[in-house]
C-alpha cells in the first residue's frame, strides 16, 4: 500500500515522501519550516493528482545560452593558460629537489656553474626576441 511519509531532515525542516506499494521511495518533497504546510502540500497533491495531466517538456535549448559564455571563456583561457604553464614549470622542480637526497644536491652544486651559463644565454636571447615582434 502506497503511502505518505513525513519526517524532520537533518537541519530540522520537515519533509514528506512518498512511498509505492513495493516500498520504494517514488518522490521526495522540499523543507517546510512547519508541520502544518507539509501536511497541507500533502493534502494538496491527494486532492489534485487524481485530476492532474501529464505533459511531455522539450529538452531546454542549452547550446545557444552556453555560446556567448564559451566564447567568453575561450577569450579569458589563453591568459590563464599562460600563466599557469609558467607555475607548473616551477613546481616540479622544487619538488625534485625536496625529493633527492644530500649526495645529488652536491652534485647540483657542480652543475650549477653551467646551469647558470645556460639561464645567462636564455636570458640574453630573450631581448632579441621581444626585438623581433
Amino acid at each position: 500500500m502506497s503511502k505518505f511519509e513525513i519526517y524532520k531532515d537533518k537541519k530540522g525542516e520537515t519533509r514528506f515522501r512518498y512511498r509505492a506499494g513495493n516500498g520504494e521511495i517514488v518522490f521526495s518533497s522540499e523543507g517546510y519550516k512547519a508541520k502544518a504546510s507539509a501536511t497541507k502540500a500533502i493534502a494538496s497533491i491527494q486532492k489534485d493528482a487524481a485530476s492532474a495531466t501529464v505533459e511531455e517538456m522539450a529538452p531546454a535549448a542549452k547550446k545557444p545560452a552556453a555560446k556567448p559564455k564559451a566564447a567568453a571563456k575561450a577569450t579569458a583561457k589563453p591568459a590563464a593558460k599562460s600563466a599557469k604553464p609558467k607555475a607548473a614549470a616551477k613546481k616540479p622542480a622544487a619538488k625534485k629537489a625536496a625529493a633527492k637526497p644530500a649526495a645529488a644536491s652536491a652534485a647540483k652544486k657542480t652543475a650549477k656553474p653551467a646551469a647558470k651559463a645556460a639561464t645567462k644565454s636564455k636570458t640574453a636571447a630573450k631581448p632579441k626576441a621581444a626585438a623581433k615582434k
